[in-house]
């Protein structure tokens, strides 16, 4: 930034002396050119101030869940797992920065780092496990602290998965083109599917996935309908029936849905509507061109 500043001063020199020279038969020639300087340097230390401030704003946002990440997380290892004393230590580290994590507002990123860090903690244990010296005691111990961290495990890939699909979904509902919203909506259905291919069978996860879905429907519905409305108000029925089809592909895409019938059966009526309307409007433009000729005739 430092080095910005400098050209931007070098850059306002230059344009002094060369509107001083420029300007010498004027009066007092240095007033312009100190002014036009001047702005050089405004505008430099405006845009220097705007990036500072993103800057910091970015490092406020992110020190928070960085700061934990780098101070708390310590992965063990295979060697650290033949020690009872040391595969303690390492057990109790990890349920203090499971419980730190649950007690703070930490970031979904937080628990995802620290469902990978179960992972080594399990990797390492199975390890240690298949060394044939491992005594009995210790294989004991190693496999109840694998019962526990493999629930600690399913829990914060779980919060990971809900809270970063929730700030994905809130993201989405703020965005104004339809591709926006489903782009973003499906970037919160990629962290549930992720997590449900390890947990298939976990109910929260698809309740979660059914959700972002049929807000990925009703965004594409609204979208349609609201087409489809705009062309009828206009007169353009066939269009406007042509959104509407669209609209009711979205609707029923998925299958038969008890929720999305009453929906379906709104638009099927908005239809059969502006069919008759066009109709009409047929029957009429026919008429005025058949009765036309013979009213002129008489």
């Amino acid at each position: 930034m430092s080095g910005f500043m400098t050209a931007a001063a070098a850059a306002s020199a230059a344009l002094f002396f060369v509107l001083w020279w420029m300007l010498q038969s004027e009066e007092n020639p240095w007033v312009p050119a100190g002014l036009a300087a001047s702005v050089v340097m405004l505008v430099a230390a405006s845009a220097r101030l705007a990036v500072a401030r993103r800057a910091g704003t970015r490092y406020v946002r992110n020190q928070h869940g960085r700061e934990w990440r780098d101070h708390s997380m310590q992965r063990p290892s295979g060697k650290v797992m033949h020690s009872t004393t040391l595969h303690a230590a390492g057990l109790r580290a990890l349920q203090e920065q499971s419980a730190e994590a649950d007690a703070g507002d930490f970031p979904p990123q937080a628990h995802r780092d620290l469902y990978d860090l179960c992972s080594d903690y399990l990797n390492g244990a199975e390890q240690a496990l298949q060394s044939p010296s491992l005594p009995a005691e210790r294989r004991l111990a190693l496999r109840s602290g694998q019962e526990r961290v493999r629930t600690l495990q399913k829990h914060h890939l779980l919060i990971w998965a809900r809270g970063s699909a929730r700030g994905f979904t809130r993201e989405a509902q703020q965005r104004v083109r339809l591709y926006e919203k489903v782009e973003t909506a499906n970037r919160a259905l990629e962290c549930i599917d992720s997590a449900l291919k390890i947990y298939p069978d976990e109910e929260e996860l698809k309740i979660s996935a059914r959700a972002v879905r049929d807000f990925i429907t009703s965004s594409r519905v609204a979208h349609w309908v609201e087409l489809a409305e705009r062309a009828a108000f206009k007169g353009y029925y066939r269009r406007a029936i042509d959104r509407y089809r669209d609209a009711l592909f979205y609707l029923t895409r998925d299958g038969p849905d008890q929720d999305r019938e009453a929906g379906a059966q709104r638009i099927a009526r908005e239809i059969e509507l502006l069919r008759a309307r066009l109709a009409t409007d047929r029957a009429t433009t026919n008429s005025s061109r058949t009765t036309g000729p013979k009213g002129h005739g008489q």
